[in-house]
């Protein structure tokens, strides 16, 4: 197999320290040794691992949805020289959505790189690039659903790309809807006095972004499923048809399953408009994304103010608060502080508007908003001690902190203010799959607290 990869310029990983080269795994058959290999490469940052059979044969499902489950991007088995060319394939493709992710268009855009935000980006980019396929954006209100929309409109890499045409589904009425979508004639009816283009004709060549479809009443939806399937259509007031071919990209709050169980929505539309569905995380599950957000608005509204950072109050504030209106609720706060803030140094809590106050239960809230009190009480239903229950936390405060820092030891001892011989304990045992000692997470400022409550 490794004659045959090199053959394809195919490079594999030796070790999970390998950043440069490409992350395989190799097996003859699938034990907790493999397992655990493609938990780690994967874990490493976001480089994608293909898992080899080195046998010819097929593998079973269950064997190939372990993998996946690990962390394999792909499994693939077959002769050695096939399963290569295969490889290479899909080593290319991965390595032209590692160049759009950074790509101008992509970093202006999307501001953010918490491990939900990017997976989203990642499977955004590739559909819109490598495909015309429509695309369907479901998730909360102010989640930043048309920021995506108009990400899939730039970097579509049709030869004929035309405008962006965005409709808000909530504000047609169905006396108005023809001539919004259709246009019309002159004189097709009283006021009309110039023949207008509608949003099919704008979107000629480009994207026709429907925002909040869901909402877009039932009369309407089998006009839209006509033009979409057929791409033609009718000005109000002609008898001549018009042609209008454009990539369709809808985004929706709405639960639109439950629409069409309750005959509110048509079911044929849903398919025509769903060839991919993505779903914009809200804001408390990137939290990550919130400080890089923040600093993002506040030099959009004082270019003055960029590069100004926040005092620890402030930050704990921003991170701690509750954001129902997500991305759009988190911009207006920084609009509210950016109109506050005077003279030069950081943000200070005196910029805060009167009705933003840190409570003394902000950070628990926090957690619980985040899922953390529900699998808190989850692991106490089935059992589980308090010693079990801040091993488990302490570990994967020490797997998210190596990830947000790519892997820097010392930079998440600093983030998580321990020591760097205690994190590296933590992280030698956690591997070792022993159990990590309560002392291992000691602060610089204070011993460890031994998860019983005794000292460490």
């Amino acid at each position: 197999m490794l004659d045959a990869l090199a053959a394809q310029g195919v490079r594999p990983a030796i070790g999970s320290g390998a950043r440069d080269a490409d992350a395989l795994v190799g097996f003859t058959a699938i034990d907790e040794a493999v397992l655990d290999a493609v938990r780690r490469m994967a874990e490493a940052g976001e480089r994608r691992v293909i898992a080899l059979s080195c046998r010819c044969g097929k593998l079973d499902s269950e064997a190939q949805w372990r993998l996946l489950a690990a962390g394999a991007a792909d499994v693939l088995a077959g002769p050695a020289a096939e399963v290569a060319i295969r490889v290479r394939a899909r080593l290319e493709r991965w390595a032209c959505v590692d160049a759009l992710m950074v790509s101008p268009a992509v970093r202006r855009a999307a501001i953010g790189a918490s491990p939900a935000w990017r997976r989203l980006l990642r499977g955004v980019v590739e559909v819109a690039h490598f495909t015309q396929a429509p695309v369907l954006l479901v998730g909360e209100s102010g989640t930043g659903k048309e920021l995506v929309g108009r990400l899939v409109h730039d970097l579509n890499e049709s030869a004929e790309r035309g405008a962006l045409a965005v409709v808000d589904c909530t504000t047609i009425v169905p006396e108005l809807a023809g001539s919004e979508l259709f246009g019309h004639e002159r004189g097709a009816f009283t006021g009309a006095h110039a023949g207008r283009d509608g949003a099919f004709a704008t979107a000629q060549g480009g994207t026709l972004f429907l925002d909040e479809v869901g909402d877009l009443p039932l009369s309407l939806q089998a006009q839209l499923l006509r033009v979409a399937q057929e791409g033609t259509y009718k000005r109000v007031g002609s008898d001549t048809w018009r042609h209008s071919r454009f990539r369709l990209v809808s985004a929706t709050h709405r639960d639109l399953p439950a629409r069409i169980e309750a005959g509110q929505f048509r079911q044929d539309l849903y398919f025509r408009i769903a060839g991919w569905v993505f779903r914009v995380p809200p804001l408390r599950e990137r939290r990550d994304d919130i400080l890089p957000l923040a600093r993002h608005f506040l030099a959009q509204f004082q270019p003055a103010l960029a590069g100004t950072g926040f005092d620890p109050a402030v930050t704990e504030h921003l991170l701690t608060r509750a954001y129902p209106g997500n991305v759009r609720d988190l911009r207006q706060l920084m609009a509210r502080i950016s109109s506050r803030h005077v003279g030069p140094g950081p943000i200070t809590v005196g910029s805060l508007p009167p009705d933003e106050r840190a409570s003394e239960a902000g950070f628990a809230a926090a957690l619980r908003e985040a899922g953390f009190e529900g699998a808190i009480g989850q692991a106490v239903a089935l059992g589980i001690g308090l010693k079990a229950i801040s091993r488990v936390a302490a570990d994967t405060a020490m797997r998210i902190a190596m990830q947000r820092e790519n892997g820097n030891l010392q930079a998440a001892a600093r983030s998580l203010r321990v020591t760097d011989r205690a994190l590296q304990l933590r992280r030698a045992a956690w591997r070792a799959g022993a159990p990590g000692r309560g002392s291992a997470l000691g602060t610089r400022e204070e011993p460890g607290i031994a998860p019983d409550g005794g000292r460490g």
